[in-house]
């Protein structure tokens, strides 16, 4: 228990006697994990909940993309048509708009080795979101191409997955100082981009970082002042200074105690 509340209380959605805020009730209105939530809210203020909803909707729903045995390599090239630099978020908003470009249609998932029941769920999740953000009046606007502040609204939500490039091998989260490493069907496999957000981990030979956010550190600094701060900048070069960052002592445990809590978010 101790370690959803931790979690909550990252959010804001807790305050210090344990109670909802105003954030962590707005949050609740939503059927959603609480990150997703977050970063929902979040949106509005930053202006890109437009995108966020679709992001939102396709991370709630089961991977869109399919890869038959005998179809790999087809299944590959039309997947890279959705290619976004930025990460796996980026991607499924593109793969989301060219479907409702090509008017939700089902031929043509089925041309783009793509799931027509995830796709035709997460049009569903995202009207719901819709229908909640309608009653509570809350706004959505689109960021137009400005994708970051759609990765900085993500960002709001799952600071505490943040990853940083490890000099000897893949990477290691902030949170436990665990090394992960890229999932090889990520947009970003051997980008390897300095920092990352990931969705989720998930463990199969090796413990794999899935859906995943290339991110400029000084978000997390901006976007999780309580859990973040950044590194002394007299003791770091220029280079140094433009990406180090420490996470905060967990408030829960004592301040010998590792900097964040072990459990995993």
């Amino acid at each position: 228990m101790i370690g959803a509340m931790e979690a909550l209380y990252a959010l804001g959605a807790l305050d210090d006697e344990g109670l909802l805020t105003r954030l962590g009730r707005k949050m609740a209105e939503f059927p959603l994990e609480p990150q997703l939530s977050k970063m929902l809210i979040i949106s509005v203020d930053l202006g890109c909940s437009e995108e966020i909803l679709t992001i939102v909707a396709m991370l709630s729903v089961e991977n869109p993309f399919y890869r038959p045995k005998d179809k790999q390599g087809q299944a590959d090239m039309k997947k890279a048509k959705f290619f976004q630099p930025e990460g796996d978020h980026l991607m499924l908003l593109a793969v989301y708009e060219a479907w409702k470009n090509n008017k939700f249609s089902n031929p043509w998932c089925y041309e783009n080795f793509l799931q027509a029941r995830s796709m035709k769920r997460a049009q569903d999740v995202r009207k719901q979101l819709v229908t909640i953000m309608d009653r509570y009046k809350m706004d959505i606007v689109t960021a137009g191409r400005n994708y970051n502040k759609v990765r900085k609204a993500i960002c709001a939500g799952y600071f505490t997955h943040a990853a940083k490039k490890d000099p000897q091998e893949g990477y290691r989260t902030m949170l436990e100082g665990t090394i992960v490493y890229i999932h090889p069907s990520s947009a970003l496999f051997n980008k390897n981009p300095e920092w990352v957000l990931y969705h989720e981990l998930v463990l199969t030979t090796k413990e794999y970082m899935r859906n995943l956010l290339a991110i400029e550190p000084k978000w997390l600094v901006e976007l999780a002042p309580q859990f973040y701060r950044a590194s002394d900048p007299n003791y770091l070069s220029k280079a140094k200074r433009m990406q180090r960052i420490e996470p905060l002592y967990d408030r829960f445990n004592p301040p010998d105690s590792w900097r964040l809590s072990r459990r995993k978010w």
